[in-house]
């Protein structure tokens, strides 16, 4: 189950998407999707999927298939959902994605993975991260009423943390992470490493865009997270 760790002493936070911002896996799952429609005889671009990642299932099957049929879509999550499984040996963390993570909980900020991925890709994700001491709390699908672009799993993620919006930025890599952060006020950093341009991202409302976790990190005392760390050692 989705839990925290005592974070109430943190007074200030970062949270982060997982799938295409920490993990390599955007275009696992687009394939998952393409893969997922063909069973069912639609034969959709698998870009226009890609393009789509990020969002809830719901959502993603909602924009592609319009009135798309109550079971059918759950026929499609189910089949996206066994399809990505067989992709969990060939998923790998971004580069110096735990280094990061780590470096944020090291400066006092609280870390927060604010994904809604299903419980058991969490799972898969948090094992290659490897970075359990950094992170403060977690989210699953489970956790949010409505998926992305709504804030559901943001707000959910903060009430772990026992944080508010004002307290913390959100590093997302799809357009749809940049506007549920946008829902509740929430600055957001966006990686492009998920496959999403530097213009669309900034075009969406990112207020800062770095390639991936790395380039992220080399940054991070000049980036909004380094400036909340400041306001923190401030008091």
């Amino acid at each position: 189950m989705s839990t925290r760790a005592n974070s109430s002493s943190k007074k200030r936070g970062v949270l982060f998407d997982v799938d295409g911002t920490l993990i390599d896996s955007s275009y696992f799952h687009a394939f998952a999707w393409w893969q997922a429609f063909r069973r069912e005889g639609m034969d959709i671009q698998i870009s226009s999927i890609h393009r789509c990642v990020g969002m809830g299932g719901d959502k993603l099957v909602q924009h592609l298939v319009p009135d798309c049929p109550e079971d059918l879509q759950k026929e499609l999550k189910s089949a996206h959902g066994a399809v990505f499984s067989t992709f969990w040996p060939s998923l790998r963390a971004f580069d110096s994605a735990r280094d990061l993570l780590a470096a944020c909980s090291d400066s006092g900020l609280a870390v927060g993975l604010a994904s809604s991925a299903q419980e058991r890709d969490l799972d898969v994700s948090r094992r290659l991260l490897d970075a359990g001491g950094s992170i403060d709390a977690w989210t699953s699908s489970n956790d949010a009423d409505e998926s992305k672009p709504a804030p559901d799993i943001l707000l959910a993620c903060l009430k772990k943390l026992e944080l508010e919006p004002a307290d913390v930025v959100f590093v997302g890599d799809a357009v749809w992470d940049v506007k549920a952060a946008a829902a509740i006020g929430v600055p957001a950093i966006a990686l492009t490493c998920g496959g999403i341009s530097e213009a669309e991202l900034r075009d969406a409302g990112a207020a800062e865009v770095y390639d991936n976790p790395r380039h992220l990190l080399e940054n991070l005392e000049s980036s909004a997270i380094g400036r909340l760390t400041t306001e923190t050692v401030r008091g």
